[in-house]
């Protein structure tokens, strides 16, 4: 079996990262702890000569860095159970941790499932084999937390148990551990936990230790790092041609206000009929009309299908305040959004029908209907190097022969999900 330690990657800090730790240090507050405090992630980023940098609202919308990259979080099992064991195994997480007492409960377990045994001991975790496959150390005081370095662990890979769990900690251990190239593990006892410890400061740890004895954390953790892992995939966008615009009457359209901020080009996909959603672009530009709003989508119509997690769509009116969402760009690179707030308002709608470009022989309309009003724009292509001359065009000054984005797919769908089954919408 080959050893745990080839496969192991590191996390290194993009530019945008680099950033965000200035402003989050520049907002954040001091929190308190039981011992004194713990130390503020502003203690640990100036002890390295980071310096703060704010931030103008419309800098915030368009400094999120599309082309960071971020390395697949490792998740290693700590567990007695055997249905833990291979629930976790057939969802590709095969190394386990045992305690040294536990190595007759590792050898049952490695003859019937492959498995990569690590023993955990004092101060370090070792493979079977005896080999030191990473460090650990428990940091249960702020004093500990401080004293934190990443040169005082000979392995790549560190292992940390935080008993008296907080945010403050997991975010201080991600400023120390920049750049280190040592990946940073967190004994987590829930799912929740866990999460929580993979998204700190955005960058997150670069994996956790799941400590658990019920097989649906594991599910739960599963189900959450697979919905992760589907926003790094390109979704495939079409150009297609408007081919009518026409004013529709009132009808309740939804704006949907997400917690997170959206960029130029960003927006969710949104249509009449699941085969062809359209990118709608957010309110995150500036205009003479009204404030950015760069958390905001003016989506349409209640009836309309919304691109969300999984494949799969939602009506707008099913939308509500922690449902999620996929935010996309115009390259297709796409995210996760919970959303925070739906608004259902009467407004006067204009309809948008198009056709692909490349298929011109297909007579397959697409269409949607939108608020009519100046901020409410449908995102149009990229021109040549990824950098367009514009991203939206206003639905007030959408005409016959504009290109905008669209998203192409099956139309059949039952509670949301696709299925093959014949179908004719109009």
């Amino acid at each position: 079996m080959a050893l745990l330690t080839s496969s192991i990657v590191s996390v290194s800090v993009g530019n945008y990262q680099k950033q965000l730790f200035s402003r989050v240090t520049s907002q954040r507050q001091t929190q308190t702890g039981t011992n004194g405090g713990w130390i503020h992630i502003s203690d640990v980023l100036n002890s390295k000569g980071a310096r703060s940098k704010t931030k103008s609202r419309s800098t915030m919308c368009s400094a999120l860095n599309s082309e960071s990259y971020e390395e697949p979080k490792q998740v290693w099992i700590w567990t007695e159970n055997k249905q833990v064991m291979t629930t976790a195994v057939e969802r590709g997480w095969n190394t386990l941790i045992f305690t040294s007492q536990n190595k007759d409960l590792a050898d049952e377990w490695s003859s019937i499932a492959l498995i990569n045994p690590l023993f955990i001991g004092d101060g370090a975790i070792l493979d079977s084999e005896k080999k030191k496959v990473a460090s650990f150390s428990e940091i249960s005081t702020p004093e500990q937390l401080q004293q934190l370095q990443p040169d005082d662990y000979e392995a790549k890979n560190v292992v940390i148990s935080l008993p008296n769990w907080q945010v403050i900690p997991a975010e201080n251990i991600i400023a120390t551990f920049q750049g280190s190239q040592k990946t940073v593990f967190a004994i987590s006892k829930t799912p929740s936990e866990a999460q929580l410890f993979l998204e700190a400061l955005e960058l997150g740890l670069g994996g956790v230790v799941l400590k658990v004895e019920d097989i649906e954390a594991v599910l739960e953790l599963k189900n959450y790092l697979d919905r992760r892992n589907e926003a790094r995939n390109l979704l495939g966008l079409s150009k297609a041609t408007v081919t009518r615009v026409e004013i529709a009457g009132m009808g309740d359209r939804a704006c949907v206000d997400l917690c997170s901020l959206m960029r130029p080009g960003e927006g969710l996909l949104v249509g009449s009929f699941a085969r062809g959603l359209f990118l709608v672009h957010s309110e995150c530009m500036e205009s003479n009309y009204i404030a950015s709003r760069p958390f905001r989508v003016n989506a349409g119509p209640v009836h309309s299908y919304v691109a969300v997690p999984g494949g799969k769509t939602s009506y707008l009116s099913e939308l509500q305040t922690g449902k999620e969402v996929i935010v996309v760009d115009q390259s297709g690179k796409q995210r996760t959004a919970v959303v925070g707030r739906v608004k259902i308002e009467k407004r006067p709608l204009i309809l948008v029908e198009a056709k692909l470009q490349q298929e011109p022989e297909n007579q397959t309309f697409y269409s949607i209907l939108l608020q009519n009003a100046e901020t409410v724009g449908l995102v149009c292509p990229c021109q040549g190097t990824n950098k367009p001359t514009k991203t939206a065009i206003p639905v007030t000054s959408l005409k016959v022969g504009d290109e905008i984005m669209v998203r192409i797919q099956g139309g059949a769908r039952h509670t949301g999900i696709e299925i093959q089954e014949f179908i004719f919408e109009k």
